[in-house]
């Protein structure tokens, strides 16, 4: 029998949070709210009551819904937050590898990166089958396996969608998310991912194919848990009712695009997908692909990725009436940062942290310096009162309304 991983509506919201991430109380006799004298609610001995009895569930007593509990790792200081509602325990930041690895960065400087993200108590590493056309899979495979770190104490993600030139090699078939995703585990060298995302909705697969697919794979042991991403909010109802209606596995997350110019459906949408079915939301680009820097001279900064071959439309994007009129806005944002004793980057970082409903947001960075000045925003997120967040709202004059 297939068992779904997510519960219902009414089960989130009845569970308190310590229930969520402890479990059920200990009971009177010391086990998991059974009787007295015997482990999982049976004596020793074997005897013990009638099928019937023992079919019977102590219902637990209501406790008031709220946000899942947050805790920092000992030593380094990382946060680290429930993957929406599931049980998974991932960093507030995680390490993304679009654009660097194996491509943008050396080898040698990706294992700096992973190293120090990991020493510093980043979890989540994230990738895709299309990066660097599957070399980003393998420089972080090559880099995991010379590390040697516990398979257990990490969390790997990728993305399948885009995987080849062939009509069979891209999109949500069941054929291309089954040899999608162990081209990526023969890359990673990995037997499992922890998270196999969708990297973008396809017209051409009905949904049941793809979520029976996605329940497939997990069921298989290839990966753990399954994500969309860049998916709408109709979609991911549309995957969680046919999970439901058949008794199958459904999302737990969407990746998606999250800044300071890019924040409605984080803010509007997602955190009400959170709430009724627990879909929680693993964010990138927090620095608007580099273009969200103190360091804008009236040039395109060389931190953005429009400078790397390949993304000529993004330069074009960044070079256009409403990219100047952004990094104006920014220039706008240092006094704030100042005031903080942080960089518009940590700002932007921790502005996105902040957001409801987010497990973590991915980081691109190309060099130590640059992660480090990164990790540095999770001190910078006490310091966003609301009073701050309304300064920042003012600024930027685009903050995302309701539209009931």
């Amino acid at each position: 029998m297939q068992v779904s991983i997510a519960c219902t509506e009414q089960n989130l919201r009845s569970r308190s949070s310590e229930d969520r991430l402890c479990g059920p109380r200990p009971g009177p006799g010391g086990g998991n709210g059974g009787p007295v004298g015997g482990g999982h609610g049976n004596p020793p001995g074997g005897g013990g009551p009638s099928s019937k009895s023992r079919a019977a569930v102590v219902p637990r007593p209501p406790a008031p819904a709220g946000a899942l509990r947050e805790s920092t790792g000992r030593g380094t200081g990382m946060k680290y937050r429930n993957l929406g509602k599931s049980g998974l325990r991932v960093s507030c930041l995680g390490l993304g590898t679009w654009v660097t690895f194996g491509s943008q960065i050396s080898d040698e400087t990706a294992e700096d990166l992973l190293t120090v993200a990991y020493e510093h108590g980043v979890n989540l590493f994230d990738t895709a089958e299309v990066y660097a056309a599957g070399k980003a899979e393998r420089t972080l495979g090559n880099i995991l396996k010379s590390k040697g770190w516990r398979r257990s104490s990490y969390v790997i993600t990728t993305k399948i969608f885009w995987g080849g030139q062939a009509e069979t090699e891209r999109g949500l078939s069941r054929k291309h998310i089954i040899e999608g995703l162990q081209g990526s585990l023969d890359r990673l060298q990995l037997e499992y991912v922890d998270i196999v995302f969708a990297n973008r909705s396809d017209p051409n697969s009905p949904m049941e194919e793809i979520v029976r697919a996605m329940t497939y794979v997990i069921n298989q042991g290839l990966a753990l848990y399954w994500g969309t991403s860049r998916w709408s909010a109709a979609e991911i109802m549309e995957a969680y009712s046919m999970a439901r209606q058949f008794n199958l596995i459904p999302p737990v997350c969407e990746q998606a695009e999250n800044h300071f110019f890019q924040r409605e459906k984080v803010e509007m949408q997602l955190p009400e997908l959170y709430h009724k079915i627990g879909v929680g939301s693993v964010t990138w680009s927090p620095l608007a692909c580099g273009l969200i820097t103190s360091k804008y001279d009236g040039r395109v900064p060389d931190t953005c990725k429009a400078t790397v071959k390949g993304y000529q439309w993004l330069k074009e994007k960044v070079q256009s009436e409403e990219g100047k009129k952004q990094q104006a806005r920014v220039m706008d944002l240092l006094p704030t940062a100042r005031q903080l004793g942080c960089t518009v980057a940590q700002l932007a970082i921790a502005w996105c942290l902040r957001s409801e409903g987010v497990s973590s947001v991915l980081l691109g960075v190309s060099s130590a310096e640059q992660l480090m000045e990164h990790l540095g925003s999770l001190q910078v997120l006490s310091q966003l009162t609301p009073q701050t967040v309304v300064e920042i709202d003012a600024l930027l004059g685009n903050k995302s309304h309701s539209k009931k």
